[in-house]
């Protein structure tokens, strides 16, 4: 959910037929945005596809896709005839009123997902804060918990919000902004003692653990997939203790890893789910979803303005229905294998530099070793003079997440653009 923050290169040379122009001048730019981004030397103008354009007319491969966001692509026909047709009719009233689409989407979301019901806002933190809020209501009114808990993993990335900081378990997205949102506990990513012992642990007093928020791939903690034992195990240990299991699809929701949902690749349902990023592929827009037993949300606990707008659940709903209609699961599926096999034949070739290549569907991560100077940053600046956009994962892991309609001709251009950005690195 957040690109790790960088320190560019000078501004790359143009090389296009369609001309050059003068390199983009941020100076305005850096003098009115807030300095929250460490960005690249790289000004995007126009996309399309797979691909992208920047202001000086040089194509690039874009294997970022927004931060795992643009699921169709840019510029996808489906999409731009739905968004024109919606602006034109109706773009936002509020929830005051009944909004058609908006059922519409969160009928598709429950006939493709475990849920009984959804709530709509703007964004993955947003998704995951009502998340929160939903399980310390239910351990409140039904569980009778005085001080709920919940536990979420080490090295996992739940938002940015002060709630969501303190649920993701990485200490440097939580420095300089205590005091913290008490009632979370963290424990290691697939280490199912560790989660027993801190449920025992927890359990005295006024004190319990409410809940488990746990990411099916964490993908800001390296694109580490989830265990299918620990999962499971994980799900039995809730059902048995009354314990809700949250899990955050932000990031591996709406098909990235070749099915709908990250929990399918697990064997399990989650009481709770979160989506947002590919939901709209690219449209703002975010959702919590979950079982009808801890839906205990009445009107009034929790709301947003812009959430379920008709213009963003438009635009979720033609991503969904064009998943279906043009087969996009077994393109993520297939195009997956290729890109793991390619990053692995790479990693043959260089056993001193890459440690392993890891990864679902089209959220793969290419971890270097930790003993070598090379950090993602260094090739993911090395990509990007090859023409290949890519964003890190950690100071060790480059993450590929191009849109999930990305061919095998592409998947093999950025193979040999990774090789040829690592070989530049190493002579």
């Amino acid at each position: 959910m957040s690109l790790e923050t960088v320190v560019p290169n000078p501004p790359i040379p143009a090389e296009s037929a369609l001309g050059v122009s003068a390199p983009y001048d941020p100076t305005d730019f850096d003098a009115s945005v807030m300095t929250t981004y460490g960005r690249f030397p790289l000004a995007l103008e126009r996309g399309q596809g797979c691909r992208v354009w920047d202001t000086q007319g040089r194509e690039y491969l874009d294997f970022v896709a927004g931060i795992a966001t643009c699921t169709l692509g840019h510029a996808h026909p489906a999409l731009v005839e739905t968004v024109t047709r919606q602006i034109k009719t109706l773009h936002h009233v509020s929830n005051l009123y009944y909004i058609p689409v908006q059922g519409e989407l969160a009928k598709w979301i429950v006939d493709h997902s475990c849920a009984d019901h959804v709530f709509f806002c703007n964004s993955g933190a947003e998704a995951n804060e009502g998340a929160i809020k939903l399980a310390r209501k239910y351990a409140h009114t039904v569980l009778d918990i005085e001080k709920p808990v919940i536990l979420t993993a080490k090295a996992s990335f739940h938002g940015r919000t002060l709630a969501t900081i303190t649920a993701t378990g990485q200490p440097k997205y939580q420095k300089n902004f205590a005091p913290l949102v008490p009632g979370f506990n963290y424990v290691p990513y697939n280490d199912i003692r560790a989660l027993e012992n801190a449920i025992t642990d927890l359990d005295e007093g006024n004190q319990r653990v409410c809940a488990i928020m746990l990411e099916a791939l964490q993908g800001e903690g390296g694109v580490r997939p989830g265990e299918l034992d620990y999962f499971l195990r994980v799900r039995k240990i809730c059902d048995e203790n009354g314990i809700l299991l949250i899990m955050d699809e932000v990031q591996v929701g709406m098909g990235r890893t070749g099915k709908y949902w990250g929990y399918e690749n697990l064997g399990i349902e989650p009481d709770i789910f979160t989506s947002a990023k590919g939901l709209a592929g690219g449209i703002p827009i975010g959702a919590m979803m979950c079982k009808k037993f801890c839906d205990v949300f009445e009107p009034g606990d929790h709301a947003s303005t812009f959430g379920g707008n008709p213009f963003a659940c438009a635009a979720a709903l033609t991503v969904g229905q064009t998943l279906e209609q043009e087969n996009i699961l077994q393109n993520v599926q297939q195009r997956g294998e290729q890109l793991r096999t390619r990053l692995r034949a790479i990693a043959h070739r260089y056993p001193n530099l890459v440690e392993e290549v890891r990864g679902w569907g089209l959220i793969n991560g290419m971890e270097l070793n930790a003993e070598i100077e090379m950090t993602s940053i260094d090739v993911v600046k090395a990509a990007m003079a090859e023409g290949l956009l890519l964003v890190p994962a950690g100071p060790k892991v480059i993450r590929f997440v191009p849109p999930l309609i990305v061919s095998a001709a592409e998947i093999d251009a950025a193979a040999q653009a990774v090789e040829k950005a690592i070989a530049s690195l190493t002579t």
